[in-house]
């Protein structure tokens, strides 16, 4: 066993879990996000919680960081050049012909991340099969060099049609550009994606030269804080498709990591699934992360996380592994309003970390829907995580001039209608992960953690009509405790469209082969996976592949239950494939403890009796305060579960037990 510490950066807060191998002590930390300097935060959430020694014999530091993410939002990052074949200098403005929104006739899509002065075409050309149909002009790469030299080019992304199927081109251009001067960063797109899509594969080239700007160097300066400060282990940074990367591997390929903080939440879950669903009831999952920025959902199905391998941010697509997180704005620090026509709002702006909620007494004068679950006693007054004193009267405060524009008659009714409306959102995205896939979100369990996850545990339950709410140990850091369990993985593919044959098995075993070459690393575990199609059809299904092992039968059968399963019904088309995936998995540590045990001897004084509102009886009402470590047996709402880094909310209607793992168990009693 290994020593590991996690940290995950949210809109809010920094989490930090470590698990002592020595000890088998469980050190949590939470601390407020630094959003200007993010490694601010984290040093601080380590300063806090690790002493030197410990981190001096720590194996492991897994981050999830949305340093690349925020770069995208805010549209700050290199000044990119794009080289790419004559013809096709445009493909980021032409994109695709659907629209975000097809009802919005107004709607216009993003700029590029280039213009068009910096994007720039070279005569040459590949053609599908790999064959040159005409070599590259070298002058036409030494004139875009001295375009961007002029221009003040940080970044160069090069993006050749058809280099899925033979790279050499780019490699040469790449060669070229160094031959004349350029030093930056080069994006070759057959390194980034390797398959085929050019408005795709053009887009997600473009976007890691773009943040490769801000990763690498806030990267670097994280690891170098950290060794000054005794640490001498791996750093790894968490991908959007889950699992981690090393630092090397992350600063390279930064738009792999572009959504790493949302996913270790929702890892930590299908870990908890996999090892503890049969007594937990988690068959299927719902994963309900509420931060203090956003509300994270993914739905887990026998303990396995929801991988695609396309996303995207910000109307920007992104080939990349990615697991189906959905986030909408409603976390604790959503800003509650009234519109133009007096109704009442929340979301998705965001008070943030600074100044926060108004309750935190930090300069924020919005009101927010951590105000407002505080006015209502479903958080206790008092110190949380950080160091934050929590005011009632700043959150009341808040709250009150919300009255009069929404007609709703005083600061209770402002406050429960902020929070029902925020429990809504919350409940639409998840339909949005099950009701959208035709899965029943009544069957499943809902894992509610965050800061504010256990404080809607049973409202999410009463708008899903879902029995059980499960509340794992140390919920507020939860997502760091993905990080704790996280694995080192490495994924390429490269597309291949050929018809699903006799020869076609070798011919994948060639391909994953080459792949492996790239992803090599000692005591791997190596997977591959096929996107197949009916012949004739555009999209694809994902379907495992166990090579040596399986033959022509078994891939096709196992394609024909996926199909079923997504479509209800199979076809009798013949099947082609369309890409390779190879994907390398190095486990970390088996023997590390799956749930860790909840932090014990903090937050004393927590413990008695409180004044909350009871949405099931309509009516403030007295009720117990008991701390975690504290719960024997079965107790029956309305109550506050409280420990150092979240608190749970149990209404009446419900009862909650601790489970033998450390987890909580709410389930429903009766219904409204």
């Amino acid at each position: 066993m290994t020593t590991v510490i996690g940290v995950d950066v949210g809109g809010t807060f920094t989490d930090l879990v470590l698990h002592d191998a020595a000890t088998g002590e469980i050190r949590v930390a939470k601390q407020p996000t630094t959003p200007a300097a993010p490694e601010r935060g984290v040093l601080a959430a380590v300063d806090a919680a690790v002493p030197r020694d410990l981190l001096a014999r720590c194996r492991h530091f897994a981050h999830g960081t949305t340093v690349g993410l925020n770069a995208l939002l805010e549209r700050r990052g290199a000044t990119v050049g794009l080289i790419t074949t004559a013809g096709f200098r445009d493909v980021l403005e032409i994109r695709r012909g659907d629209r975000d929104d097809p009802y919005d006739l107004s709607w216009t899509p993003p700029p590029p991340l280039v213009p068009r002065r910096l994007r720039l075409e070279v005569a040459e050309r590949v053609a599908a099969d790999g064959s040159v149909v005409r070599n590259l002009e070298p002058e036409d790469v030494r004139r875009a060099a001295e375009t961007f030299a002029a221009e003040g080019v940080d970044a160069v992304a090069v993006v050749l049609v058809n280099s899925y199927a033979n790279p050499g081109h780019e490699a040469r251009v790449a060669e070229l550009l160094r031959r004349a001067g350029f030093a930056g960063p080069v994006s070759l797109s057959h390194e980034v994606s390797g398959e085929y899509r050019e408005y795709e594969r053009t887009c997600t080239t473009v976007v890691d030269a773009f943040v490769r700007h801000r990763m690498g160097p806030y990267l670097h300066n994280l690891d170098r804080e950290l060794r000054a400060r005794g640490f001498a282990g791996e750093l790894l940074v968490t991908r959007s498709g889950g699992g981690a990367l090393a630092l090397t591997e992350a600063a390279a390929r930064p738009f792999e990591t572009i959504l790493s903080g949302p996913v270790a939440g929702a890892a930590a879950t299908a870990r908890l699934a996999a090892s503890l669903g049969h007594s937990l009831g988690l068959g299927t999952a719902v994963a309900a992360d509420v931060g203090g920025t956003s509300f994270d959902t993914a739905l887990i199905e026998d303990g396995r996380l929801p991988l695609l391998y396309q996303g995207e941010v910000v109307g920007l697509p992104l080939q990349s592994p990615w697991v189906d997180v959905r986030s909408v704005g409603a976390g604790g620090g959503s800003v509650a309003y009234a519109d133009a026509g007096g109704l009442l709002r929340v979301g998705p702006r965001s008070a943030g970390a600074d100044p926060g909620p108004a309750c935190y007494g930090r300069g924020g004068t919005e009101p927010t829907v951590t105000d407002a679950a505080l006015h209502l006693g479903m958080i206790p007054r008092g110190r949380i995580s950080g160091g934050i004193e929590l005011s009632a009267d700043e959150a009341a405060r808040a709250l009150a001039p919300l009255a009069a524009p929404t007609g709703i008659d005083g600061v209770d009714a402002v406050a429960m209608g902020v929070v029902r409306i925020a429990a809504a959102h919350m409940a639409q995205a998840v339909r949005g992960v099950t009701v959208e896939r035709g899965v029943d979100p009544r069957g499943a369990a809902v894992v509610a953690f965050g800061g504010a996850g256990p404080v809607f545990g049973c409202l999410l339950a009463d708008e899903l009509d879902v029995d059980t709410v499960v509340v794992p140990p140390n919920a507020g850091n939860f997502s760091a405790v993905g990080l704790v369990q996280t694995d080192v993985v490495r994924s390429a593919a490269r597309t291949m469209v050929r018809p699903l044959d006799d020869a076609a098995l070798p011919a994948v075993d060639d391909v994953a082969r080459s792949l492996f070459e790239r992803l090599a690393r000692p005591g791997a575990v190596r997977e591959v996976d096929l996107d197949l199609r009916h012949r004739g059809q555009e999209h694809t299904l994902t379907i495992p592949v166990r090579l040596g092992e399986d033959d022509l039968t078994a891939v096709s059968a196992r394609f024909s239950e996926a199909y079923h399963r997504a479509f209800g019904h199979t076809l009798p088309d013949p099947l082609e494939i369309v890409t390779v995936r190879a994907t390398s998995r190095v486990v970390l540590d088996d023997e590390r403890p799956l749930v860790p045990a909840p932090s014990a001897g903090e937050g004393e004084d927590e413990a008695g009796t409180t004044r909350l509102w009871s949405f099931r009886r309509g009516a403030w009402t007295d009720a117990p305060v008991v701390r975690r470590e504290d719960l024997t047996g079965v107790a029956e709402g309305p109550l506050l579960v409280v420990e150092p880094t979240a608190t749970a909310y149990v209404d009446a209607g419900f009862a909650v037990e601790a489970h033998e793992s450390g987890c909580l168990l709410i389930t429903r009693k009766d219904r409204p």
